[in-house]
């Protein structure tokens, strides 16, 4: 048997993603209320289909950043805090470029944090053997073919977001990076392009000081790297929005800003990590649906209008979930199947927009210890995506209820502009006709089909089947024997509470909280629907359900909370738990 409970990636990063998001989780209060999650049916419309790649202006800079097409970061590396393995990573090899390589991928992104590794005071210099280390990593890159992008980090929220209260004094330490990584390497091939600052952010300043100091940032690097003269006089530089936050105003502003340097080799920069209520799982999006689609179909519009089809290159600098995949918790805050819908549909859109994408790899997809993808399934998605599309379907979860006679099942498919090649299971094909049916996009496996996969049935996944389609990679479909979760009453505190789970080979989804007056409880005060992990967590191994310290922190003390879980057969199970001072009562009554 195996479990759903894939191990998945803590990536680290800033309590500021989440501050990003307060204006966000505001309109989102304001949409209709999720409905019950029903996942033998959850939607996954793709309106996009494989075809043709939009149009756009041909010229040296552009064709550059193409070739750059697929890209990747090391990051958590050079960009950690205080050095370079502090924050879990080996250091960097030459052989990690050269699997990254043989992998396909034609850039590798180095973010670069300065700041332990320079003087926080005139005239700001950087340490030389920091300063040799860094570019020795970028020579192995580059000695293996592969573009290179160096940047100014985590700098960006540890001194430069202090430019509202101190401008000169950011300014000139920022110069004076400039100048410095700008000298040692001015000789380096046209390969190796140059970052301003990474995901630039300032501190309690209105929106007039941040774009003025984004222009001030990015000018003066870009005046900084040309009057170096040798090759940076002509390198591709890559310049980020406010925050690399793909909006619309703010790319508009960064465009303004291309247009008056008047410099034809400077390529726009954002980052995407999908709509983030999906990416965290927060708010009942649990799925892929059509709103969060929608989020990344308007994402790359906006990037081709703003930028490509006006001929100026776009480096999406990252691109990933935040949390998924995380190898340090082995809970999938986001369902893997979902996730995969995801890829998927960037990569098409990456594709046919002509934006040059790179995957934020923390450690968290290729294991830097062993040189192997932690999650196969995961990357060949990634990869099958550069190229071509690739059929999915509504869920990658079947459920067979254990207390129930086995009847046939309906998945629907989402083609993709693909057709429907074949079923296999183990490697063995099953029979068109005999063992399932095809009509249209409705894949429909027989009750015999079915007592076969499950067999003894045993909860939780029985048998995996491969769906295969005219191009891209198979969709994997698990069937699985489950019961309704059965839940027990508890005692505890509010530093550490479990609900005691039968889980009955079923798995979480998401949580609902509310106050017997209907009003919403936890942390999400927003929303009914609390984030995985941040207020609730499932502990398959040990058959419990944990609540969090935060999200006791957040609830009124006597007050009586409704937990609905819902779990992805569909089934919906409540719980009650109150707090008094530290205790909690949890029933089931």
């Amino acid at each position: 048997m195996t479990s759903l409970a894939r191990f998945l990636p803590r990536e680290r990063r800033s309590s500021r993603h989440a501050a990003r998001f307060t204006a966000l989780a505001l309109t989102i209060a304001l949409l209709p209320a999720m409905p019950a999650v029903s996942h033998a049916a959850a939607a996954a419309t793709t309106a996009a289909t494989d075809g043709p790649v939009l149009p756009a202006p041909s010229n040296a800079a552009m064709d550059a950043v193409a070739a750059m097409q697929p890209s990747t970061n090391i990051g958590n590396t050079l960009d950690a805090i205080p050095d370079e393995t502090s924050w879990g990573n080996p250091p960097i090899t030459k052989a990690l470029f050269d699997t990254y390589r043989a992998q396909g991928f034609r850039s590798v992104r180095l973010p670069v944090t300065w700041d332990s590794h320079s003087s926080a005071t005139a005239p700001y210099t950087i340490d030389p053997a920091f300063l040799a280390r860094v570019k020795q990593v970028a020579d192995w890159a580059l000695s293996d073919g592969l573009y290179v992008v160096i940047n100014v980090h985590h700098d960006s929220w540890e001194w430069i977001s202090n430019m509202t209260t101190d401008h000169d004094n950011v300014l000139a330490r920022f110069d004076a990076l400039w100048t410095q990584i700008a000298a040692e390497f001015k000789g380096e091939p046209r390969k190796l392009l140059l970052e301003s600052v990474n995901e630039p952010q300032f501190n309690n300043a209105t929106d007039a000081q941040k774009a003025q100091f984004m222009d001030e940032l990015n000018s003066s690097f870009v005046n900084i790297v040309r009057q170096s003269g040798s090759r940076n006089a002509t390198r591709l530089l890559v310049l980020p929005t406010l925050g690399d936050t793909p909006d619309q105003t703010l790319m508009d502003n960064l465009s303004a800003e291309m247009a008056a340097l008047k410099d034809p080799n400077l390529v726009a920069s954002v980052h995407y990590y999908s709509f983030w209520p999906f990416s965290v799982n927060i708010a009942g999006f649990t799925t892929f649906n059509a709103q969060t689609q929608q989020d990344l179909l308007d994402t790359f519009g906006r990037l081709y209008n703003t930028f490509i089809a006006k001929g100026i290159p776009v480096y999406m600098g990252e691109y990933g979930l935040l949390n998924y995949p995380d190898y340090t918790n082995p809970n999938n805050i986001v369902e893997p199947g979902e996730a995969l819908k995801y890829f998927e549909l960037l990569g098409y859109e990456a594709r046919i927009n002509h934006v040059t994408t790179a995957l934020w790899d923390a450690g968290n997809y290729l294991n830097r210890n062993t040189l192997q993808w932690r999650v196969p399934t995961l990357i060949d998605q990634i990869k099958s995506a550069w190229r071509t599309r690739s059929g999915t379907a509504a869920s990658d979860l079947l459920f067979v209820p254990k207390s129930a006679p086995i009847a046939a099942q309906t998945v629907a498919l989402n083609l993709n502009g693909t057709e429907f090649r074949s079923l296999q299971v183990n490697g063995e094909e099953l029979r068109k006709g005999r063992d399932y049916a095809v009509s249209g996009d409705q894949l429909t496996l027989t009750a015999a089909t079915l007592s076969s996969l499950v067999g003894d049935r045993a909860y939780g996944v029985d048998a995996t089947l491969d769906v295969r389609f005219s191009k891209g990679v198979a969709w994997q479909i698990h069937v699985i024997s489950n019961d309704t979760p059965v839940l027990a009453a508890a005692t505890g505190t509010t530093s550490a509470f479990e609900i005691p789970t039968q889980f009955n080979g079923d798995v979480l989804a998401t949580m609902e909280a509310k106050y017997d007056d209907g009003s919403n409880a936890g942390p999400a005060s927003w929303t009914s629907y609390q984030q995985f992990t941040t207020a609730f967590a499932p502990d398959y191994p040990n058959n419990a359900i944990a609540l969090t310290p935060a999200f006791f922190n957040s609830l009124t003390d006597g007050a009586r909370v409704t937990l609905t879980f819902h779990f992805w057969s569909g089934a919906l199970v409540t719980y009650h738990v109150t707090k008094t001072g530290t205790a909690v009562t949890g029933t089931t009554g």
